[in-house]
């Protein structure tokens, strides 16, 4: 239930639409409890009294009744349902926007699929018991009261009969109310965790074809499904034990009625019309009644959904803008790592543990050493993807945690290892971080990256429209349009994390020409494995667990004979072999 009443900040927007609902919902309630009492009237004075006109008369009403209550139905379920519309709206915007600035850490374990569920069925969910329940819900309240008021007024002794079966009725309802919650809890785990097998699927789609694991997915599949659907048969069973009793004790009334009642006649205390008219009062309150059964049930469902629709929202993104951050100035492209230390979460082995580093403007600096020495950690601190655990990060001597976000991650320019390009256009792609981007401007970007040559050869040039993650280009291609799209913002810190680990021999001389002349005037971290990336880089940092253990220029690491000697030796020397004899092979080539 607390979760329920957390609906209310995604209604407060639409109040003057629900009151208009609300008030609709009372005339209906006032209809129905009026056809009964016209019943009784028409029975024991139009019948019993061959009254034909006062007949006419009757007929008449539950016609106008009839047609009145046609059209608030309509508006009321019209209303109902836009009011739930634009609740789901509201919740999938503001969850979609909420996650986009929930930090890396949380990214790094949430499971993709989950938080499309959350997206979609659990808000579809609550968009169900708002368009209906909670209207039927408040509907079915004021029909209840009313009817029990009317049949106490009507006849204290024959209405405590009659209602006798409800106490039990109230009390399987509340049952099944109670577990209801948890059952869909369950239910929704277990679609979320079956959407993201089929993301993960899809997504490695290539990895399960290379090693023909197709009938090993289609068991991992089918066991989801069936914790699915052992989850959504648990649900159905209870609520299929229940809707049987409540149709034998609603039917329980009605026997009530008829022979107590009948006998009341029998003995002049009540009129047929009056007896007639108190069942029909009871068969009124028996829909409310089976109809509470589904509404608890949808009201369930409904608060497993928001239950985990604020799991998400309650979080606070750890990485935002302190309450008094200011506005990052244009930077000259200082930056200093001061005594950092970064451990993340899931581990008990710190990423990084001390690291002191000082780097000029326009320097570029290479960062190398074994997989897992805290590379990517160590640049993924400057644009504030994770706060280090003790020290400092400054840019231009400031303290990164206390300039505006935006601010700063808008004068850094990244390239990621594993290059990902959206299903748009190529010309979208290249100015995703800046999309007001003029086409000369984004061809520009891509004429320094050496993309535009294979951009024209594209069916529409720079308008074609590249597959889910760019799955359409090579990975070279890919890797240039990314370049292209970090340079287009010309930031003055550039991070390049193994930027050229994807791409052949001539597209890396190609993509180095340009990288050359566009490092000129910014500040670059090169995070790579191989030698051309770093043999001419102002200032190489060799990094082992966690640590600086090495700095300076290829020449003088080699001749301190330590650990980029030993890297040197195992993986670059061949590669320096390889690179010398072709620019023998390229001539003009530098």
């Amino acid at each position: 239930m607390k979760y329920l009443l957390r609906l209310w900040p995604f209604l407060k927007p639409y109040k003057l639409q629900a009151a208009l609902a609300l008030t609709t919902t009372l005339a209906l309630t006032a209809l129905l409890l009026a056809v009964p009492a016209i019943i009784r009237q028409t029975i024991d004075v139009g019948l019993a009294q061959s009254e034909r006109i006062y007949l006419i008369r009757a007929a008449l009403w539950l016609l106008g009744i009839g047609v009145v209550r046609s059209g608030l139905v309509y508006l009321q379920r019209y209303l109902g349902e836009w009011i739930a519309s634009h609740i789901g709206y509201d919740m999938r915007n503001r969850l979609y926007d909420h996650m986009q600035y929930l930090s890396f850490s949380f990214h790094d374990h949430a499971q993709t699929g989950q938080l499309i569920s959350r997206c979609i069925e659990d808000v579809r969910a609550v968009e169900r018991f708002t368009g209906f329940g909670v209207i039927e819900m408040i509907r079915l309240g004021l029909l209840m009261f009313g009817i029990v008021f009317l049949l106490f007024w009507q006849s204290p002794h024959l209405a405590a009969i009659a209602l006798l079966p409800m106490i039990p009725l109230v009390l399987v309802t509340t049952g099944f109310g109670s577990r209801v919650g948890d059952l869909f809890m369950k239910v929704d785990i277990a679609l979320g965790e079956l959407s993201a097998l089929v993301q993960e699927n899809v997504s490695g789609v290539q990895v399960v074809r290379a090693f023909a694991r197709e009938p090993y997915e289609v068991q991992r599949f089918a066991g989801k499904n069936r914790k699915l659907y052992d989850a959504r048969v648990k649900v159905v069973s209870i609520f299929a034990w229940v809707m049987p009793t409540t149709h034998f004790l609603v039917a329980l009334g009605t026997i009530l009625i008829l022979w107590f009642g009948g006998g009341m006649v029998l003995r002049g205390e009540m009129t047929v019309g009056e007896v007639v008219a108190f069942n029909g009062y009871l068969l009124l309150l028996a829909a409310p009644a089976q109809q509470l059964t589904w509404l608890v049930n949808a009201a369930g469902e409904a608060a497993a959904g928001l239950r985990r629709s604020f799991e998400i929202l309650d979080l606070e993104p750890e990485i935002r803008s302190a309450p008094n951050a200011v506005e990052l100035p244009p930077l000259k492209g200082y930056v200093e790592f001061r005594g950092v230390s970064l451990r993340y979460p899931s581990q008990k082995i710190p990423a990084l543990n001390g690291v002191d580093l000082y780097v000029e403007p326009n320097q570029v600096v290479a960062l190398v050493g074994p997989t897992g020495s805290g590379k990517s950690s160590l640049v993924n601190l400057i644009p504030r993807f994770y706060d280090p655990s003790a020290g400092a990060v400054l840019v231009d001597g400031w303290d990164v945690r206390q300039v505006e976000l935006t601010s700063l991650r808008r004068q850094i320019g990244l390239v990621f290892q594993t290059s990902l390009l959206f299903s748009t256009t190529v010309a979208e792609n290249i100015a995703y971080g800046w999309p007001s981007a003029s086409r000369e401007e984004i061809e520009a970007a891509a004429r320094a990256a050496q993309a535009h040559d294979f951009i024209m050869d594209l069916p529409d040039g720079y308008d074609t429209v590249i597959g889910e993650r760019g799955v359409t280009l090579s990975g070279g291609q890919r890797q240039r349009v990314a370049i292209a799209r970090a340079l287009l913002l010309d930031p003055k810190i550039l991070i390049l994390d193994d930027s050229t680990s994807s791409v052949d021999t001539e597209t890396e001389r190609l993509i180095q020409i340009a990288l050359e002349r566009l490092m000129e005037n910014r500040t670059t971290f090169i995070i790579a494995h191989r030698l051309s990336s770093v043999r001419r880089a102002d200032l190489i940092v060799v990094m082992k667990d966690g640590r600086i253990v090495e700095q300076g220029k290829h020449a003088d690491l080699l001749s301190a004979g330590g650990l980029y000697r030993e890297i040197y030796d195992l993986h670059l020397r061949e590669q320096e072999q390889f690179y010398e004899d072709y620019l023998q092979a390229s001539p003009g080539i530098d």
